[in-house]
């Protein structure tokens, strides 16, 4: 269903205020988020809040380090139950590997169910300035986005976050069995906030995402259940037109 394509990004500071919009929307959207700020607030005890109430988890906390310890981050999140967690794409093929072989590993030897592991190309908030100005990359965004990508397939990983932009250049890169998570996404009446390379869900459905992370004009709106059956109109009138 068009709806389980949407993860509801949980950047809240504390359990009280991620249950409450769990408990609203339930299963009206596929998943949630917990990033660095809820999981470092609450812990790991947060995930299990949130599968007691029937709940999927992202777990965002994009894993940046040597590859032995990464590999040990991965076994741990494996055993915690998410549906789906990342690392940077930029740690390198060694440490992405290490980290698929120790999540698949452990999964095996417990016998459950391995998550899917997606790797972060480039953060939704750089610019193409900041990219190459600041950071020092050479290549140009899109150039950048799918370079990561297919280092990321080629790692063995399930999928990429990207933004929205560039979902023809991974699609192009490493074909339709890849998933495509995007951030960054925001309604036509909506800020963009601190994000530079957005996209309306409809478009992001459209050029082929597989799942989209939506906080703010889901978790602040006045009527958040309003929001996502917005949001979810969108994408199907989307697909429709297609």
């Amino acid at each position: 269903m068009v709806k389980d394509k949407i993860i509801v990004a949980l950047d809240v500071p504390t359990k009280e205020e991620a249950l409450a919009i769990v408990e609203e929307l339930g299963d009206k959207v596929g998943a949630y988020k917990v990033g660095m700020q809820l999981y470092n607030a609450c812990g790991p005890e947060i995930l299990q809040a949130i599968y007691d109430r029937k709940g999927r988890v992202f777990l965002d906390l994009k894993f940046h380090d040597i590859p032995n310890t990464v590999a040990s981050a991965s076994r741990v999140v494996t055993n915690l139950g998410t549906f789906m967690f990342n690392v940077h794409c930029c740690g390198g093929s060694a440490m992405m590997k290490a980290a698929v072989a120790a999540m698949r590993e452990e999964a095996e030897a417990k016998g459950i169910e391995k998550p899917l592991l997606i790797g972060v190309t480039v953060l939704t908030s750089l610019s193409e300035e900041e990219l190459q100005g600041e950071i020092g990359v050479a290549r140009a965004m899109r150039e950048q986005v799918a370079a990561m990508a297919r280092l990321a397939k080629e790692s063995g990983l399930d999928g990429v976050v990207a933004s929205a932009r560039e979902i023809s250049v991974i699609r192009e890169a490493c074909g339709d069995d890849f998933v495509i998570v995007t951030p960054g996404i925001r309604p036509r009446d909506a800020a963009a906030d601190d994000q530079k390379r957005v996209k309306t869900p409809g478009e992001a459905v459209a050029d082929g995402a597989d799942y989209l992370v939506i906080g703010r004009p889901i978790t602040k709106a006045a009527d958040r259940t309003a929001a996502v059956e917005a949001i979810v109109k969108d994408m199907e009138e989307s697909i429709q037109n297609q």
